[in-house]
Protein backbone atom coordinates (compact mmCIF):
# COMPACT_ATOMS: atom_id res chain seq x y z
CA UNK A 1 0.00 0.00 0.00
CA UNK A 2 1.39 3.35 -1.37
CA UNK A 3 2.16 5.93 2.01
CA UNK A 4 0.07 9.29 1.35
CA UNK A 5 2.59 12.18 1.49
CA UNK A 6 0.74 15.82 2.02
CA UNK A 7 2.06 18.75 0.41
CA UNK A 8 3.63 20.10 3.32
CA UNK A 9 5.61 16.79 3.95
CA UNK A 10 7.31 17.54 0.73
CA UNK A 11 7.65 21.13 0.96
CA UNK A 12 9.37 20.27 4.52
CA UNK A 13 11.18 17.59 3.12
CA UNK A 14 12.72 20.17 0.09
CA UNK A 15 13.80 22.49 2.65
CA UNK A 16 16.07 20.30 4.56
CA UNK A 17 17.10 18.90 1.46
CA UNK A 18 18.45 22.57 0.12
CA UNK A 19 19.10 23.87 3.44
CA UNK A 20 21.65 21.02 3.66
CA UNK A 21 23.39 21.88 0.22
CA UNK A 22 23.06 25.70 0.95
CA UNK A 23 24.49 25.60 4.94
CA UNK A 24 27.84 24.33 4.54
CA UNK A 25 28.84 27.11 2.91
CA UNK A 26 27.48 29.29 6.05
CA UNK A 27 30.59 29.12 8.41
CA UNK A 28 33.40 27.94 5.56
CA UNK A 29 35.90 25.70 7.36
CA UNK A 30 34.08 24.85 10.32
CA UNK A 31 32.15 21.96 10.77
CA UNK A 32 28.91 21.59 13.45
CA UNK A 33 31.05 20.06 17.11
CA UNK A 34 29.66 17.23 18.86
CA UNK A 35 26.11 18.53 19.77
CA UNK A 36 24.70 17.14 16.08
CA UNK A 37 25.39 13.64 18.04
CA UNK A 38 21.53 14.26 19.69
CA UNK A 39 20.19 13.39 16.50
CA UNK A 40 22.02 10.34 16.40
CA UNK A 41 20.93 7.05 18.74
CA UNK A 42 24.40 5.85 19.01
CA UNK A 43 24.79 9.71 20.80
CA UNK A 44 26.12 10.32 25.04
CA UNK A 45 23.68 12.26 25.50
CA UNK A 46 20.54 11.28 27.22
CA UNK A 47 17.74 12.33 28.45
CA UNK A 48 18.57 10.85 32.11
CA UNK A 49 20.17 14.25 32.39
CA UNK A 50 18.29 17.30 32.15
CA UNK A 51 20.62 20.73 32.35
CA UNK A 52 19.28 23.89 34.08
CA UNK A 53 19.89 27.14 36.02
CA UNK A 54 18.70 29.13 38.93
CA UNK A 55 19.42 32.73 38.87
CA UNK A 56 19.33 34.57 42.53
CA UNK A 57 17.78 38.05 41.52
CA UNK A 58 18.85 39.22 44.87
CA UNK A 59 22.59 38.34 44.02
CA UNK A 60 22.16 40.17 40.92
CA UNK A 61 23.97 43.53 40.84
CA UNK A 62 22.27 45.81 38.52
CA UNK A 63 25.83 47.45 37.60
CA UNK A 64 27.22 44.12 36.93
CA UNK A 65 27.63 42.25 33.31
CA UNK A 66 30.12 39.98 34.35
CA UNK A 67 28.37 37.17 32.43
CA UNK A 68 27.63 38.89 29.44
CA UNK A 69 31.49 39.98 28.70
CA UNK A 70 31.96 36.36 29.35
CA UNK A 71 29.76 34.63 27.11
CA UNK A 72 30.69 37.63 24.54
CA UNK A 73 34.28 36.46 25.03
CA UNK A 74 33.72 32.95 25.08
CA UNK A 75 32.13 32.89 22.01
CA UNK A 76 33.57 35.69 19.92
CA UNK A 77 30.44 37.70 20.34
CA UNK A 78 32.92 40.60 19.71
CA UNK A 79 32.80 41.61 16.18
CA UNK A 80 32.62 45.20 15.49
CA UNK A 81 29.16 45.81 14.34
CA UNK A 82 26.47 48.18 14.27
CA UNK A 83 24.81 48.27 17.88
CA UNK A 84 21.40 47.44 16.80
CA UNK A 85 22.77 44.09 14.84
CA UNK A 86 25.21 43.05 17.57
CA UNK A 87 24.53 39.50 19.01
CA UNK A 88 23.29 39.00 22.31
CA UNK A 89 23.46 35.61 23.79
CA UNK A 90 22.75 37.00 27.20
CA UNK A 91 21.33 40.07 28.04
CA UNK A 92 20.79 42.27 31.48
CA UNK A 93 17.32 44.01 31.46
CA UNK A 94 15.30 45.37 34.14
CA UNK A 95 12.23 44.51 35.80
CA UNK A 96 9.59 46.48 37.80
CA UNK A 97 6.59 44.85 40.35
CA UNK A 98 3.78 46.83 39.44
CA UNK A 99 2.31 46.59 42.74
CA UNK A 100 4.92 47.18 44.74
CA UNK A 101 7.58 49.08 42.41
CA UNK A 102 10.12 46.98 43.43
CA UNK A 103 13.03 47.01 40.86
CA UNK A 104 14.93 43.99 39.62
CA UNK A 105 18.00 43.13 37.91
CA UNK A 106 18.59 40.00 35.48
CA UNK A 107 19.96 38.27 32.95
CA UNK A 108 18.07 36.90 30.66
CA UNK A 109 19.27 34.33 28.14
CA UNK A 110 17.49 30.98 25.94
CA UNK A 111 15.54 29.70 28.65
CA UNK A 112 16.08 25.79 27.23
CA UNK A 113 12.46 24.58 27.24
CA UNK A 114 11.03 21.39 28.17
CA UNK A 115 8.57 22.50 25.03
CA UNK A 116 10.09 25.01 22.80
CA UNK A 117 8.30 27.24 20.28
CA UNK A 118 11.72 27.47 18.13
CA UNK A 119 11.54 24.04 17.97
CA UNK A 120 8.15 23.37 16.78
CA UNK A 121 8.17 26.21 14.43
CA UNK A 122 11.41 25.02 12.31
CA UNK A 123 11.12 24.27 8.78
CA UNK A 124 14.34 22.44 8.78
CA UNK A 125 15.28 20.62 11.81
CA UNK A 126 18.18 23.45 12.50
CA UNK A 127 16.35 24.66 16.04
CA UNK A 128 16.39 21.31 18.08
CA UNK A 129 16.34 20.00 21.34
CA UNK A 130 18.93 17.47 22.79
CA UNK A 131 17.98 14.91 25.19
CA UNK A 132 19.71 16.63 28.32
CA UNK A 133 17.23 19.68 27.54
CA UNK A 134 20.22 22.17 25.70
CA UNK A 135 18.13 24.08 22.70
CA UNK A 136 20.53 24.29 20.20
CA UNK A 137 20.65 25.46 16.26
CA UNK A 138 22.30 23.28 13.18
CA UNK A 139 24.13 26.15 11.42
CA UNK A 140 24.54 24.08 8.14
CA UNK A 141 20.57 23.26 7.88
CA UNK A 142 19.36 27.19 9.24
CA UNK A 143 17.73 28.95 6.34
CA UNK A 144 17.99 32.14 8.60
CA UNK A 145 14.08 32.06 8.04
CA UNK A 146 14.00 33.68 11.49
CA UNK A 147 10.49 32.08 12.38
CA UNK A 148 12.09 30.70 15.68
CA UNK A 149 13.06 34.42 16.43
CA UNK A 150 9.36 35.60 16.12
CA UNK A 151 7.75 32.53 17.94
CA UNK A 152 10.55 32.92 21.02
CA UNK A 153 8.66 34.82 23.87
CA UNK A 154 12.08 35.52 25.15
CA UNK A 155 13.42 37.27 22.55
CA UNK A 156 16.57 35.42 23.09
CA UNK A 157 17.24 34.89 19.52
CA UNK A 158 19.65 36.61 17.30
CA UNK A 159 20.78 36.91 13.24
CA UNK A 160 23.52 37.19 12.18
CA UNK A 161 23.59 40.39 9.50
CA UNK A 162 27.46 40.23 8.75
CA UNK A 163 30.46 38.36 7.43
CA UNK A 164 31.97 36.91 11.08
CA UNK A 165 36.08 36.47 11.49
CA UNK A 166 36.55 35.87 14.73
CA UNK A 167 35.17 31.88 14.72
CA UNK A 168 35.50 29.80 17.20
CA UNK A 169 36.05 25.57 16.58
CA UNK A 170 33.50 24.64 19.64
CA UNK A 171 31.10 27.32 18.68
CA UNK A 172 30.28 27.97 14.84
CA UNK A 173 28.63 31.25 13.59
CA UNK A 174 27.83 32.24 10.27
CA UNK A 175 26.03 34.75 8.20
CA UNK A 176 22.71 34.24 7.69
CA UNK A 177 21.70 31.75 10.18
CA UNK A 178 20.22 32.50 13.68
CA UNK A 179 21.88 32.09 17.10
CA UNK A 180 21.49 31.86 21.05
CA UNK A 181 22.89 30.82 24.16
CA UNK A 182 24.27 26.92 24.10
CA UNK A 183 24.78 26.87 28.00
CA UNK A 184 28.22 26.89 26.70
CA UNK A 185 27.41 22.93 25.47
CA UNK A 186 30.96 22.45 24.79
CA UNK A 187 32.04 22.75 28.33
CA UNK A 188 28.99 21.24 29.70
CA UNK A 189 30.33 18.27 27.95
CA UNK A 190 33.68 18.52 29.62
CA UNK A 191 32.37 18.66 32.64
CA UNK A 192 32.85 22.45 33.27
CA UNK A 193 30.26 24.92 34.08
CA UNK A 194 28.78 27.43 31.29
CA UNK A 195 31.18 30.69 30.98
CA UNK A 196 28.36 33.11 32.61
CA UNK A 197 27.83 30.92 35.67
CA UNK A 198 31.93 30.71 35.85
CA UNK A 199 32.35 34.64 35.85
CA UNK A 200 29.63 35.26 38.31
CA UNK A 201 30.95 33.20 40.91
CA UNK A 202 34.44 34.48 40.12
CA UNK A 203 33.54 37.98 41.13
CA UNK A 204 31.89 36.40 44.05
CA UNK A 205 28.47 37.23 43.37
CA UNK A 206 27.10 33.25 42.91
CA UNK A 207 24.07 34.77 41.69
CA UNK A 208 23.79 31.83 38.96
CA UNK A 209 23.55 27.88 39.73
CA UNK A 210 23.58 25.56 37.12
CA UNK A 211 23.57 21.69 37.16
CA UNK A 212 21.16 18.63 36.88
CA UNK A 213 17.60 19.41 37.94
CA UNK A 214 16.97 15.72 37.69
CA UNK A 215 19.63 14.54 40.02
CA UNK A 216 17.70 14.85 43.55
CA UNK A 217 21.36 15.49 45.00
CA UNK A 218 22.68 18.14 42.39
CA UNK A 219 23.10 21.43 44.17
CA UNK A 220 20.90 22.74 41.85
CA UNK A 221 17.88 20.30 43.14
CA UNK A 222 18.53 20.81 46.55
CA UNK A 223 18.43 24.34 46.12
CA UNK A 224 15.00 24.80 44.18
CA UNK A 225 13.71 22.86 47.32
CA UNK A 226 14.45 24.99 49.55
CA UNK A 227 13.41 28.19 47.72
CA UNK A 228 10.62 29.93 46.45
CA UNK A 229 11.68 30.31 42.38
CA UNK A 230 9.46 31.21 39.02
CA UNK A 231 9.53 30.66 35.61
CA UNK A 232 9.39 33.65 32.80
CA UNK A 233 6.03 33.46 31.17
CA UNK A 234 4.99 30.68 33.47
CA UNK A 235 1.44 31.00 31.79
CA UNK A 236 2.81 29.60 28.26
CA UNK A 237 3.52 26.25 29.88
CA UNK A 238 7.08 25.64 28.26
CA UNK A 239 8.18 24.63 31.59
CA UNK A 240 11.76 26.60 31.22
CA UNK A 241 15.26 24.83 31.90
CA UNK A 242 16.13 28.48 33.51
CA UNK A 243 14.70 29.29 36.97
CA UNK A 244 14.63 32.80 39.04
CA UNK A 245 15.05 32.77 42.69
CA UNK A 246 13.64 36.18 44.44
CA UNK A 247 11.12 37.56 41.93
Amino acid sequence: MNEEISPTQNRRDFLKTTAVVAGMTVAPGVLLYGVSRAHHADGAVTSDVRWGMLIDTTKCSEGCDKCVSACATEHGLTEDVRPDIAAQWIRKVGVRDKQTGKEYSLPLLCQHCEHPPCVDVCPTGASFKRADGIVLVDKHICIGCRYCMMACPYKARSFIHETLENQKPYSPRGKGTVESCTLCVHRVDNEQQPACVEACNKVGHKAMLFGDLKDPNSDISKKLKEVRSTALRPDLRLNPGVRYQGL
